[in-house]
């Protein structure tokens, strides 16, 4: 219970962290992030997670990131089930902490899209859903190349959650125009869950594409780093 705990308050951190960064400061007046911000707001997140608890439950945050793992040969198949509930659960918290503060203020619209993911119409510069599919992918695969490359037993020690946290700061500045920005189907989940109609509706791809791309990854870095990875 303790790893699937910090679990819970590791998503918890990165959805009310990010997705809060992105709902309350990206446009606020005069003084707004912007996407750079968010961004940063999302690296940052894991950043100080993974040095927080990391050492309890791998800080994964992330259910793609869970089922990489244990594609890649890191992670046990008995506890994706548990881990994967636990980082929905804390999106989904997050996401109704959010929503108290920001129904708070007197500009706040669930229209807006409570930083929820999306393509189409819903995507921040009306990316189709082919280019969403294939930002989603190919930002999962490389995330999780990184996250095996870092925590390998041959990389230099302790700078793990540097690496990942800025990998995570570069996929939100290259994807937030086209998808807001998921690889995470938990952070998808946390808040699409209130916005529900098309929120809800495009859910399924910001499951299936970061799944996907998590599995890549993970078979990529097994076939580049070879027997010795650990």
């Amino acid at each position: 219970m303790k790893k699937y705990s910090a679990e819970f308050l590791g998503t918890f951190w990165l959805v009310l962290g990010g997705c809060g960064s992105a709902v309350l400061a990206a446009a606020f007046p005069e003084l707004g992030i912007g996407f750079t911000g968010v961004a940063l707001a999302f690296g940052l997140t894991v950043l100080t997670m993974a040095y927080a608890i990391g050492h309890i439950s791998g800080c994964h945050l992330n259910p793609a990131v869970s089922i990489g793992l244990w594609a890649g040969g890191r992670f046990p198949a008995n506890q994706l089930a548990p881990y994967i509930v636990a980082q929905v659960l804390g999106g989904i918290a997050a996401g109704a902490v959010l929503y108290v503060i920001a129904s708070g203020g007197p500009a706040f619209e669930l229209s807006n899209g409570f930083a929820s993911n999306g393509y189409g119409a819903h995507s921040p510069g009306k990316y189709s859903l082919l280019a969403a599919l294939v930002t989603e992918i190919v930002m999962t695969m490389f995330f999780l190349l990184v996250i095996l490359g870092a925590t390998d037993k041959r990389a230099p020690a302790g700078f793990a959650p540097v690496a990942i946290g800025l990998c995570l700061t570069l996929i939100h500045l290259f994807s937030v125009p086209v998808t807001n920005a998921s690889v995470n189907p938990a952070r998808s989940t946390g808040v699409a869950v209130f916005v529900g109609d098309w929120a809800t509706a495009q859910l399924w791809l910001f499951w299936v594409a970061p799944i996907v791309g998590a599995v890549l990854g993970a078979l990529a870095y097994r076939f580049i780093a070879g027997d010795e990875d650990g």
